[in-house]
C-alpha cells in the first residue's frame, strides 16, 4: 500500500520538529524513520496523533519546518521581556514572604 503524503513533521520539543518517513499506517499508528539522523535504525511506531503535519515530498516539510522556526524566532525577543517579568516577580514574592516571616518573628 502506498502511503499518501508519506512525509510528516513529528514533536521534537518545543520550537523544532523533525522529518519523518512514513513507511506504513493503520487507523491509529504509523511506522516509519527519520532520515535525518546520523544513525537511522530499526523503524519506529508512533499513534497518529504523534504527527504535527504531514507532506507530499521531504522537501516539503523541510521547507514547511524552516518557516515554522522563522516564525517561532519572531517571539524570542517577547518571550525574553516574559521571562524577565516573571524573575522579577518571584523575587519581589520570595522578599515579601521573608519580610512576613521576619515581622511576625519581631
Amino acid at each position: 500500500m502506498t502511503v499518501q503524503r508519506p512525509w510528516a513533521l513529528m514533536r521534537h520539543h518545543a520550537g523544532w520538529a523533525d522529518v519523518f518517513h512514513i513507511d506504513s499506517e493503520s487507523t491509529d499508528s504509523i511506522t516509519g524513520f527519520y532520515p535525518d539522523r546520523e544513525t537511522v535504525g530499526p523503524p519506529v511506531t508512533y499513534s497518529v496523533r504523534a504527527i504535527l503535519a504531514r507532506f507530499e515530498t521531504m522537501e516539503a516539510a523541510r521547507a514547511a519546518r524552516e518557516g515554522a522556526v522563522l516564525e517561532w524566532r519572531k517571539h524570542d525577543a517577547a518571550v525574553r521581556d516574559a521571562e524577565t517579568t516573571l524573575r522579577e516577580a518571584e523575587k519581589a514574592r520570595e522578599d515579601a514572604w521573608l519580610n512576613c516571616l521576619k515581622g511576625a518573628a519581631a
